[in-house]
């Protein structure tokens, strides 16, 4: 008994140095790094958020764009940086889920040295294809390419990213042969599309709604488990008997590993609040984005789930970015 009396009062002088840590967060700046240029989803989604978490806070938030690496460069920044929670990361599927699988080595590990905050939103895939191609419809389309013993070139955002993986795994579901042409970014990629030089390429709502809407590329279906009501009329892969055509751009937030859980919840509590506040939420939705705001614990079972899921696409396919 004395022995745990003991116990219990070294560990105080610890509990209460975490509790005290908890309560000083935000004692100072908030850094904000996001792993693309500016203008991009991602960063919109940063600067969208961080504006109504910093008036929550009292606190700026500061966004430090910080490209490169395929997003290792954020990555490493912030895995090596103070676990505080006064430096966060916006980390997509890229960061988080397909690097481990693409390279042989990363300057970073997803699970060991970054903790999950929250899943801040979705940007859902959509099939789209330039005016001039015939096909009125998906099925069509995919009949269409069928019938070309050399198949057709797709374009996409670049090497590894959800858009890429996306159209690969609709390739496979449908036996589809197809051949990829990497952009740089999915501005370019729709450009040529629109153009008509690339046939087809899978992009997110966010970066594709403007040409969408312009009538210079055709949404044909949609990568997601219901229809999006920006585009009512636009069937679900599901629905075309492909169920398991569903992919995302996810973007969360993520953290140093060691960062203390009661910090982690501190953060998460003001990130989903301020995601939920209604000016906040809105504009995310006429942006294109689907907003989440989950817990630590749920952000880390889906990246659990979606881990399994494109790596055994990626380890089939043998996709490889070294």
């Amino acid at each position: 008994m004395k022995k745990f009396f003991a116990t219990c009062l070294l560990a105080l002088p610890l509990l209460g140095a975490m509790e005290a840590q908890a309560q000083s967060w935000p004692s100072k700046p908030v850094r904000w790094l996001v792993p693309y240029p500016a203008g991009g989803g991602s960063d919109f989604l940063a600067r969208t958020i961080g504006q109504q978490l910093s008036t929550q806070i009292g606190q700026p938030v500061v966004v430090d764009n910080k490209p490169g690496g395929n997003t290792a460069i954020a990555a490493s920044d912030v895995a090596r940086s103070a676990a505080d929670g006064h430096t966060v990361l916006s980390a997509d599927n890229g960061t988080l889920v397909f690097n481990p699988a693409l390279y042989k080595s990363l300057s970073y590990s997803p699970t060991k040295d970054l903790a999950p905050v929250t899943l801040m939103g979705r940007f859902p895939m959509i099939l789209v294809v330039s005016p001039g191609v015939a096909a009125k419809g998906a099925k069509e389309f995919i009949a269409e390419i069928k019938a070309r013993p050399e198949g057709i070139n797709y374009a996409s955002a670049g090497a590894g990213s959800p858009h890429h993986l996306a159209m690969e795994l609709l390739k496979t579901e449908a036996g589809l042969k197809m051949t990829h042409a990497p952009y740089r970014g999915a501005a370019p990629a729709l450009a040529d599309v629109a153009g008509g030089q690339v046939p087809a390429m899978m992009v997110d709502l966010a970066a594709g709604a403007g040409f969408i809407k312009g009538g210079k590329v055709r949404p044909l279906a949609v990568a997601n488990a219901k229809r999006l009501p920006q585009l009512p009329d636009v069937p679900t892969f599901a629905e075309l008997g492909y169920k398991n055509v569903e992919a995302a751009a996810l973007v969360g937030m993520v953290v140093p590993a060691a960062t203390p859980a009661e910090v982690v919840a501190s953060l998460n509590k003001q990130v989903v609040a301020a995601i939920n506040a209604p000016e906040v939420h809105k504009k995310l939705v006429d942006f294109g984005v689907e907003p989440v705001g989950n817990s630590p614990a749920q952000f880390a079972e889906l990246l659990k789930s979606e881990t399994t899921r494109w790596h055994k696409l990626i380890r089939d396919l043998n996709i490889t970015l070294d």
